[in-house]
């Protein structure tokens, strides 16, 4: 199981979902659905480096947490935000791709878009 994932693979996952685009936020790269971004490298100073910013319901960002410390994590920046931060070096392949896929589902079905749930997997199964 590969490790050490970089933004070049988050942009890779990110080119094979409907109407992305990627851009930037806060002088760092991300993934925009429909002008609402999803994922991107996180850029405030309190956040690890390599960390990568994923857009998810707060429920979601618990569970991950609570099950994986040492992959999720949360910064007192991204409190009130649907988000979760996301170490590139500890999550896996898979794990990352059923992150993006999910963040780009979560985010496109608040910027009005129609999203696919069947065949996505949830991240906390995946390492």
């Amino acid at each position: 199981m590969a490790r050490g994932q970089t933004f070049a693979t988050v942009d890779a996952i990110g080119r094979t979902l409907p109407d992305v685009e990627v851009t930037t936020a806060w002088g760092q790269p991300a993934l925009k659905v429909r002008g609402k971004m999803f994922a991107c490298m996180a850029s405030h100073k309190s956040a690890e480096p390599d960390s990568l910013v994923v857009m998810v319901d707060f429920a979601e960002r618990d569970a991950l947490i609570a099950d994986d410390p040492d992959t999720y994590y949360l910064k007192e920046h991204y409190l009130n935000y649907p988000c979760v931060l996301v170490r590139l070096a500890r999550v896996g392949a898979d794990a990352l791709r059923d992150l993006v896929t999910g963040a780009h589902r979560f985010v496109g079905a608040k910027a009005g878009g129609k999203s696919a749930r069947r065949g996505v997997q949830n991240p906390r199964t995946r390492r």
